[in-house]
C-alpha cells in the first residue's frame, strides 16, 4: 500500500470501517492532485495552469436527493419541508455501510481541513473521497491547518464522498441513485453517485447552518463579505448568479469572502478558505479577480475550449450554464487575512430580477428589510431551466432556503436583532433587467451597480434625497454619482408604462402570496412592509 503523507491515515479510515484500500493518498498539494487527475485521465490543464475537470452527469446540486437523518437531535429542531427531508438511522447506517464498503481495493485520498475563520468557532473537517480533484476542491474552499496543526488535530466532522457508489432506492429510502445525507448525531455527510463538488461544499454549509445558531448563538449567512480601509465591513446576500462572489471582489476594499459567513457579537467571519465563482461568461474586463484566479491550483468545472486550443470559451454552456472555478482565497490579492471583519455597516440584498420592475438600488427600513429577507426573491431568466421560457420568480427564505435546517423565522430573527442594534444601511439591489422584461429590456451595466454600491458604502446616499417607490413603499435615491439619473426609478426606463404597472403588480402578487405561510411568525412591523397592490 502506498503512502503519501507525514502521517498514517490508515488507522483513521479503519475506524470508520473503510478497510482494505489500494493506496492512501494523505493531505496531498494541489500540484500533486492535479497530475494524478490528468495522469488518471479525469481531466486537463487549461492554458492557464488551471485544472479543467468535467462532473459528469450532475453538474449542479440535487436537492431532491439531500437528506437529514431523522433522531433525537434533529426531530424537534429541524425544519422538516422539501429542502430538509428526514431519512431514518436503519436507511442511514445501510449507505454508511454500502460506502465503506465501495472503497475496498480503490484509491483513497483524504483531507484535513476545517471551516470557519473565528477560530473560537472552528470546526476540524475530514474529506475522504474516491478522486483526486474531488480532494483539490477541499483543499481550495476549506480552510488549510498548518504541518504542525495537522499533528494534534482532531476531527469534528467527516464527508465522505464516492460519486461511483449508487444507492438502492428500494432499500436505502433515497429517491434514486445519487444521495447527499447529513447526520448531526454521528457528525457525518456522506455523497454518492455525484462528483459535482458543491455538494461537499453545501453539505458544511448545511451543518454550519444547524450548529452555529442552534448551539452558539451565531447568525449563519449565505452572503459574501468584504471591508473597507476605515474598517467598515459591508455583507452582500444573495442567491446563485445574483452577484454576490461579482460585487464583493472590489479592488478598493478586501475580500474576507465570496459565500458563507457567520456574525458573531463582535463581527463577521468566513466559513471557507477558498471562492467557489460561477465563470459563465467571465471576462477580465468585468470581473478582473476572478479572472485572474483562474491559474495554476484553480479547478474549473463543465467549461468548454475554443476549438484546437486550451483557451477557456467562457461563453459556451453546451455542458451547463453553471460553469465553476474554485481557487483559494489568497489567489485574490487584496483577500484578508485572517477573513474577519467587524460589525457590518452596510448590508445588501441583491436579486436578479428578471422582470425589469425593480429599482436598481433603494434604501429599506428595518421592516422591510425584514420581509425581503424572509421572501430571498430573484428570478431566473428564460433558458437557464428545461421548459422555461419567459422570467420565472425564486423565492428562497433567507436567502438560501436550501441549506437552512432550522425555521427561517430563527434566522430572520437573529438579523433583525443585529440590524436593529447596531443601526446597520440596508440596501435592495437589483442586478438584473430595467427597460423591460429579459428578452425586450436590457441587464443594469455592472459599471452602474458597482457605482450605486461604492456610493452606499462611501455615504454619498446618505446626503441624497428619495422618493418612495410605488406599490413595494421603498426609498429610491434621485441621484447617484457615476449613474444616469433616469435608471434610478425603473418605471422611467419603461416606454410602456402601462405594461410597467401591470408586472410590478404582478410581481407585488407573488411577493404577497409567497409570504402567506410566514405570516404567522412575523410582526407587525414586517407585515405592514408587503407591497400594496
Amino acid at each position: 500500500m502506498q503512502m503519501s503523507s507525514v502521517r498514517n491515515p490508515v488507522a483513521d479510515l479503519r475506524g470508520l470501517g473503510i478497510e482494505n484500500v489500494s493506496n492512501v493518498y494523505y493531505q496531498l498539494s494541489p500540484e500533486k492532485l492535479a497530475e494524478q487527475t490528468v495522469a488518471r485521465n479525469q481531466g486537463v490543464y487549461a492554458d492557464t495552469g488551471a485544472l479543467a475537470v468535467n462532473t459528469g452527469e450532475y453538474t449542479g446540486r440535487s436537492p431532491k436527493d439531500k437528506f437529514i437523518v431523522k433522531d433525537n437531535i434533529t426531530t424537534n429542531t429541524v425544519n422538516w419541508n422539501d429542502f430538509n427531508q428526514p431519512i431514518s438511522e436503519e436507511n442511514f447506517d445501510r449507505l454508511y455501510s454500502r460506502i465503506t464498503r465501495y472503497f475496498s481495493g480503490k484509491d483513497v485520498w483524504v483531507r484535513d481541513c476545517y471551516a470557519c475563520a473565528d477560530e473560537d468557532f472552528r470546526i476540524n473537517i475530514k474529506v475522504i473521497s474516491e478522486l483526486p480533484w474531488s480532494s483539490l476542491f477541499a483543499y481550495n474552499m476549506f480552510l488549510r491547518p498548518t504541518e504542525e496543526e495537522l499533528d494534534y488535530m482532531h476531527t469534528d466532522w467527516t464527508v465522505i464522498q464516492a460519486p461511483g457508489c449508487l444507492a438502492d432506492p428500494a432499500t436505502d429510502g433515497t429517491r434514486q441513485g445519487n444521495f447527499s445525507v447529513v447526520n448531526f448525531t454521528k457528525k457525518m455527510i456522506l455523497i454518492g453517485g455525484s462528483a459535482y463538488t458543491g455538494e461537499i461544499k453545501k453539505g458544511i454549509f448545511t451543518i454550519l447552518n444547524y450548529v452555529l445558531p442552534h448551539n452558539k448563538n451565531v447568525l449563519s449567512m449565505h452572503c459574501s463579505a468584504n471591508i473597507g480601509e476605515e474598517g467598515d465591513t459591508a455583507v452582500f446576500f444573495g442567491l446563485s448568479g445574483t452577484g454576490k462572489t461579482t460585487l464583493s471582489a472590489d479592488p478598493a476594499r478586501k475580500l474576507i469572502g465570496d459565500d458563507e459567513h457567520g456574525w458573531t457579537a463582535t463581527g463577521v467571519f468566513n466559513f471557507e478558505g477558498g471562492c467557489y465563482a460561477k465563470c459563465i461568461d467571465l471576462s477580465e474586463e468585468k470581473e478582473p479577480q476572478i479572472f485572474h484566479a483562474v491559474r495554476e491550483g484553480a479547478l474549473l468545472e463543465n467549461i468548454q475550449f475554443f476549438p484546437g486550443t486550451r483557451t477557456v470559451n467562457y461563453a459556451d454552456k453546451i455542458i451547463t450554464e453553471n460553469t465553476r472555478v474554485s481557487y483559494p482565497l489568497h489567489y485574490i490579492d487584496n483577500a484578508q487575512e485572517p477573513a474577519v471583519g467587524g460589525i457590518p455597516k452596510n448590508i445588501f440584498f441583491l436579486t436578479c430580477d428578471a422582470y425589469g420592475v425593480l429599482p436598481p438600488i433603494s434604501r429599506l427600513t428595518p421592516g422591510q428589510a425584514m420581509y425581503q429577507f424572509i421572501s430571498g426573491y430573484t428570478a431566473k431568466i428564460a433558458g437557464t431551466e428545461a421548459g422555461v421560457t419567459e422570467p420565472k420568480s425564486t423565492f428562497s427564505a433567507c436567502f438560501g432556503a436550501p441549506f437552512l435546517p432550522l425555521h427561517p423565522a430563527q434566522y430572520a430573527q437573529m438579523l433583525g436583532e443585529r440590524m436593529r442594534e447596531h443601526q446597520v444601511n440596508v440596501w435592495l439591489i437589483n442586478t438584473g433587467w430595467t427597460g423591460g422584461a429579459y428578452g425586450t429590456g436590457n441587464r443594469i451595466k455592472l459599471s452602474y451597480t458597482r457605482a450605486m454600491i461604492a456610493a452606499a458604502l462611501n455615504g454619498k446616499l446618505d446626503k441624497a434625497s428619495f422618493h418612495a417607490y410605488p406599490v413595494f413603499g421603498f426609498a429610491i435615491p434621485d441621484n447617484c454619482e457615476g449613474v444616469p439619473a433616469n435608471i434610478l426609478d425603473p418605471r422611467n426606463t419603461w416606454e410602456n408604462k402601462a405594461a410597467y404597472d401591470t408586472q410590478l403588480n404582478d410581481l407585488a402578487g407573488q411577493f404577497i402570496r409567497n409570504f402567506e405561510k410566514y405570516a404567522a411568525a412575523a410582526d407587525k412591523e414586517i407585515l405592514d412592509a408587503a407591497p400594496k397592490i
